[in-house]
């Protein structure tokens, strides 16, 4: 199959990024994929990211080819009978050769493993061949090696026979320049697929690992490995099947940083359930999800988000264009230190730090996206929310828009701009905060926080905060008068978490209604039913609280306006 023959587009940005360490020859893992944090390292490198689509689809064309053994590809009826027993096994094939406990074949073809076996299974055959293993009721368990070793072969596939349960099981230790490390070790590309189980324990390492392209098509799999639960260093595919994997360091990892079309991760169906120390899911390049049902808990022994323990972390981009993802996670939920676009299905994370972070660009283009506890909900350079529902809360700011520059209260060029959608935000914060500006152009935006003011606002930026289209409606503390061509009304109005909030014009006509996701002190709203100049009753759980005209403020300001520094006023 072809391979490697893609280009990948790259744009250099200013964003720091440290590679992974050197690629090593053998199934052995290199050091994860450097935090978002800025590195001081001498040898740090600019990021690289994927041109301005981020969709899943453009991203995996900008990948190279994976390779993959499809079941069509070759015939039970042709498998060679291996028969394990004990600490030997027997077999009528000329390419199966047994030396005490270790079973090798050495050639092209298809074999079928039956028995329990103390020893290793050994793949070392030509390095064009295309070898496939049936596991049908197969236990594999090794002292002093993987239970399953690939030295040499183009292409090598696991299939799970119908109605069985396999095993295999490695050393309860490797050295430390050991080649191969895992319980499945495979130094070429590695499929498995089948509808029977295997249960794989990565006592010394790694559970299953390649070195070129891991690709999980079927199968009820579970590894419990005490570091990587499954690494492909060149990709790491997932389209369909059961997979359950607890890992004391990363759970999925691709960690290939020398070819930039590869070091990915892609998984487009099945059911993927994962419990990792370290990071869930770990990617030199991109980590992508069009489908399937992923389910992340990172991090549950760490002592604070310190730690980083991540969900999802990539060095260039996360696309996510379907499927159903669930993260808890210690550090940042989803992490990359390029970009991340959401372009379709269901996201809920939960974390102790960010909830979907970027160092450059965070787009959701539709989807539903649900950040349900964060010290800071999303957060990158550059953030545009066009589509699907956003609801996020945080402790901190909910939506920060921060990363062009040191920092300080000039306008730094960063941006929120929200154009469609639905956005919900409750913060202890900023609900929008921004470095550079805030742009609202459509959609339906609902903020709520913070109670006091602090020096912070539902809507803070250095720069301009422009509302010329969309709803925004807020209940937090007082308003910064915003520019654009949107009329838009503020009152002094007090309430609680919980408290529905009325606008009506003159006429007693509802314009607007929402509920506090907090406490608040002042409401605002911007909307296309607000006329210039007109007379508007806002109430508080059917209670009127105000009556103010459009345009005028709520006197006293709460806080800085634009540079964050006193005179202005902002909810």
């Amino acid at each position: 199959m072809p391979r490697h023959h893609q280009r990948r587009r790259l744009i250099l940005a200013a964003a720091p990024l440290t590679l992974a360490g050197l690629v090593l020859a053998g199934c052995a893992a290199t050091q994860a994929v450097a935090s978002g944090s800025p590195s001081t390292d001498a040898n740090t490198e600019t990021a690289a990211v994927v041109d301005s689509d981020l969709s899943a689809e453009a991203v995996l064309a900008a990948n190279h080819d994976v390779t993959a053994v499809n079941d069509d590809e070759w015939s039970a009826s042709d498998a060679a009978d291996i028969t394990l027993s004990g600490t030997s096994a027997s077999s009528d094939s000329d390419a199966v050769s047994v030396d005490g406990s270790t079973v090798t074949i050495s050639a092209a073809g298809v074999y079928r493993l039956t028995g329990s076996l103390d020893g290793q299974v050994v793949v070392a055959a030509p390095d064009d061949a295309q070898v496939v293993l049936i596991l049908d009721d197969a236990d594999v368990t090794a002292s002093d090696s993987p239970a399953i070793t690939v030295t040499s072969a183009d292409d090598v596939a696991l299939y799970l026979a119908e109605g069985s349960s396999s095993s295999v099981s490695d050393a309860s230790s490797y050295a430390d320049d050991a080649d191969a490390n895992a319980a499945v070790c495979a130094h070429s590309d590695l499929t498995i697929s089948g509808t029977g189980s295997l249960d794989v324990s990565g006592n010394g390492n790694d559970g299953i690992t390649s070195t070129d392209d891991l690709v999980i098509l079927a199968g009820d799999i579970t590894v419990d490995a005490v570091d990587d639960g499954l690494r492909g260093k060149d990709s790491l595919t997932v389209e369909g099947g059961t997979l359950a994997v607890t890992a004391g360091g990363d759970a999925l990892k691709s960690d290939q940083d020398a070819d930039a079309t590869q070091g990915f991760v892609a998984i487009t169906g099945g059911t993927v359930d994962l419990t990792s120390g370290d990071d869930g899911i770990s990617v030199a390049t991109d980590a992508v999800i069009t489908g399937g049902t992923v389910t992340i808990s990172s991090g549950e022994d760490a002592s604070a988000a310190s730690d980083g323990a991540k969900g999802i972390t990539a060095g260039v981009v996360v696309a996510i264009d379907g499927g159903d993802v669930t993260v808890a996670a210690a550090d940042d939920a989803i992490h990359s230190n390029g970009s991340v676009g959401i372009g379709g299905g269901t996201v809920t994370v939960a974390t102790g730090d960010d909830g979907i972070h970027a160092d450059q660009r965070l787009e959701i283009r539709d989807g539903a996206v649900a950040v349900t506890d964060s010290y800071e909900g999303l957060e990158g350079t550059d953030i545009a929310l066009s589509g699907g529902t956003v609801d996020v809360t945080a402790s901190d700011d909910g939506v920060n828009a921060a990363g062009a520059s040191a920092g300080g209260e000039q306008n730094t060029g960063e941006t929120i701009t929200i154009s469609g959608g639905s956005v919900t935000v409750v913060s202890g914060g900023d609900s929008l905060d921004s470095n550079g500006t805030i742009a609202i152009t459509g959609g339906t935006t609902v903020l709520s926080g913070p109670s006091d003011s602090g020096g912070q606002g539902a809507l803070d930026a250095n720069g301009a905060i422009a509302i010329d289209g969309g709803e925004v409606l807020v209940a937090g503390t007082a308003l910064v008068d915003p520019t654009g061509s949107q009329p838009w009304l503020a009152a002094s109005a007090s309430g609680s978490a919980g408290d529905t909030v009325t606008v009506r014009d003159a006429s007693g006509t509802v314009i607007a209604t929402f509920e506090a996701g907090r406490d608040f002190r002042a409401v605002f709203y911007s909307g296309p039913a607000v006329t210039d100049g007109g007379s508007y009753t806002v109430a508080v759980n059917g209670a009127t609280a105000a009556t103010v005209t459009e345009g005028s403020n709520v006197a006293g300001g709460m806080g800085g306006g634009p540079g964050g520094g006193g005179g202005g006023r902002r909810p």
